[in-house]
């Protein structure tokens, strides 16, 4: 214990910086991830069989292959080739992973709307974009908030994956610790404290967004 105390106290800081760089990687791809959704949702309601073909290769193929696989394909094949730093080639990584699942969400919950809603706004001259924009998604997106904030944990959790590519995460810190004090348990531990806080955070935030919109627990799922 006395060892544990040890090394807490002196890599507590770097184990800090390192769970604020976690938070911000996930937080952008996140980002990212909720616009590649959106759009492959539309794709995959549309009427177009090209738009839809294209979200359903999309989310197959994702959804299908591990997401270390695909942060080690996207890394050797694209981004060498433009020259992203280590932080963007794990957000985009992580981005397109995350996308496909959140495509998913977006297209239970807007396909859970009530079609009538849609029906009663065209036939009152609504046009489809307008109708889709203030009547459907608003009522979508509160459905979806239990989801997406389940999915924004799984994506802070699969975080760790990107220290392969060097980014100075948690659980590369963690590692590094390890390597040179030789004391994996505690320093696996350290990192361990901190995702689990991280998670215990945001979790309390999903759960009072939720309540502040009045969102059910029956909310879409991938």
């Amino acid at each position: 214990m006395s060892g544990f105390i040890e090394l807490f106290s002196e890599t507590w800081f770097g184990f800090l910086k390192a769970a604020v760089l976690t938070v911000q990687i996930t937080a952008v791809s996140l980002v990212i991830a909720i616009f590649i959704g959106m759009v492959f949702a539309f794709f995959r309601i549309s009427d177009s069989k090209i738009l839809s073909g294209i979200a359903k290769v999309y989310i197959t193929v994702i959804r299908g292959t591990p997401l270390l696989l695909q942060i080690m394909v996207l890394y050797f094949g694209i981004v060498k080739l433009i020259l992203l730093s280590d932080f963007w080639a794990g957000a985009i990584a992580l981005a397109i992973h995350t996308g496909a699942y959140i495509a998913e969400i977006f297209r239970g919950a807007i396909q859970s709307i009530d079609r009538g809603q849609m029906e009663a706004a065209r036939s009152l001259g609504m046009p489809y974009s307008l109708a889709m924009r203030r009547i459907i998604l608003p009522q979508a997106l509160k459905l979806a908030i239990p989801s997406l904030g389940n999915q924004f944990i799984i994506s802070l959790k699969d975080s760790s994956l990107v220290g392969l590519l060097g980014f100075q995460e948690l659980y590369l810190v963690s590692q590094s610790t390890a390597a040179r004090t030789f004391m994996q348990f505690e320093a696996y531990t350290i990192a361990g404290i901190y995702y689990l806080i991280l998670i215990m955070i945001f979790t309390y935030m999903v759960n009072k967004l939720e309540h502040r919109m009045s969102v059910g627990k029956g909310g879409a799922s991938a």
